[in-house]
């Protein structure tokens, strides 16, 4: 390997460190074996710093949105027009997700039998990766990567400064109207949400029902839900352009 300047062996490797990475790491290391961990990107993975934890940490911030919108229908009388401070939302999101984030790196650098090796990761050959400039060897290799967004290949779409489910995590402020592609559990979930916080929201997608792979009748359920909203669908959308 071109700049490789030493090798190390192991009993195995666990490629990332996203949700199973650092439990199977502590249950290999509890067998004495000799465990790195080979990341690259922030600890905790996927579910600590853009799925699981911060999404759902918003839940309860658009719920008491919603639900102040809607005191009156239970007769309770606010007075005032419900607003979200938007960079107060993202700051508490982002307190949590930094607490779970040093949670997890703190545990994988201080666990015995445990060797944290962090920069890109390439297969150099069988039972062979480098992680930047180190070389290292295991009989086991475990990949826990996680995944990207999938960017469609819809015309015009190179030309805007479209957001991922990832970039849209950064995101301190109310967007006007937000169009969301994808009318499955992640997209109808960040649709709801926006719509909540105060955000007019359209969702586009191109099957004829929501979270396809569910039953007929949980699809239109869910529809119902959204559309009850006041969020506006437009589903069969093959032909998409901008």
């Amino acid at each position: 390997m071109k700049g490789a300047i030493h090798s190390t062996k192991y009993n195995a490797i666990v490629i990332g460190s996203g949700q199973s990475g650092p439990s199977l790491t502590a249950r290999l290391t509890k067998e004495s074996m000799q465990v790195a961990i080979a990341k690259w990107g922030l600890f905790g993975g996927t579910c600590v710093n853009t799925g699981c934890i911060p999404t759902k940490t918003l839940v309860p911030n658009a719920h008491t949105a919603y639900d102040g919108r809607r005191a009156e229908d239970y007769d309770v009388m606010i007075g005032v027009d419900i607003t979200v401070d938007m960079k107060k939302v993202k700051a508490r999101m982002d307190d949590i997700r930094g607490a779970s984030k040093k949670c997890a790196e703190g545990w994988l650098k201080t666990m015995e039998n445990c060797t944290v090796h962090e920069w890109q990761v390439r297969f150099e050959g069988p039972g062979q990766i480098s992680v930047g400039d180190d070389l290292i060897d295991a009989k086991m290799i475990f990949i826990n990567v996680g995944g990207l967004a999938a960017v469609p290949d819809i015309p015009g779409l190179e030309s805007l400064a479209y957001m991922t489910n990832t970039a849209i995590m950064e995101v301190d402020f109310l967007p006007e109207h937000l169009l969301v592609l994808g009318g499955s559990y992640i997209g109808l979930e960040f649709g709801q949400r926006y719509h909540r916080f105060g955000s007019k929201v359209t969702i586009i997608w191109r099957g004829k029902r929501l979270i396809a792979r569910e039953d007929e009748d949980v699809s239109n359920a869910v529809r119902e839900i959204i559309e009850a909203e006041d969020i506006n669908i437009l589903a069969d959308t093959c032909d998409l352009k901008f």
